[in-house]
């Protein structure tokens, strides 16, 4: 738990450093799994600040996203995990609402290997993820966001785990 503990320190730092140059957001998600385990997200945001192919219809940026998760199953009540993750995302063109789409993949560490029936192998996991939503003027952002954790086979157990989840982000 203590490396838990230091991993959340070096993480928040990370993003505490990139968020002083950056437009940041403070992230609140909830969801659940397919085995009724409910989960609740809080991160920080940190945009990249940079723009590729930047049309009339939308352009191609980013945010770097840190977060801590707390797991609440039957079997899971108390389960945690820290993840951390570079997120592409296509924001269409708008002027008060701005559409976009959203793909990532980081890293995350687990405080239980067991999550409900599903054995992840290790603390050690991938984090994937895909979503849509909604950016407002201000700054404001609603979404919702499929997450599926595996540890890539690096362990003879791999059942992973989704999670899908409805988020807002609060612009700091």
């Amino acid at each position: 738990m203590k490396r838990l503990f230091c991993l959340a320190a070096i993480v928040a730092a990370a993003v505490g450093h990139s968020v002083s140059a950056n437009a940041a957001g403070l992230e609140f998600g909830v969801g659940g799994t397919s085995d009724s385990t409910m989960t609740y997200r809080l991160g920080l945001t940190s945009d990249w600040d940079k723009s590729w192919w930047q049309s009339d219809v939308g352009r191609l940026t980013g945010y770097w996203s840190g977060a801590y998760t707390y797991w609440d199953g039957d079997k899971t009540a108390g389960a945690s995990s820290l993840s951390f993750s570079p997120v592409f995302v296509y924001e269409f063109a708008g002027q008060s609402v701005k559409p976009y789409i959203e793909a990532g993949i980081g890293l995350a560490v687990f405080s239980r290997t067991q999550l409900e029936d599903n054995n992840i192998g290790q603390a050690f996991q991938f984090e994937d993820r895909i979503g849509f939503g909604l950016r407002f003027a201000g700054g404001h952002e609603v979404g919702l966001r499929a997450t599926h954790y595996s540890n890539a086979g690096m362990s003879s157990n791999n059942d992973g785990v989704e999670s899908y989840a409805v988020h807002y982000t609060l612009p700091l």
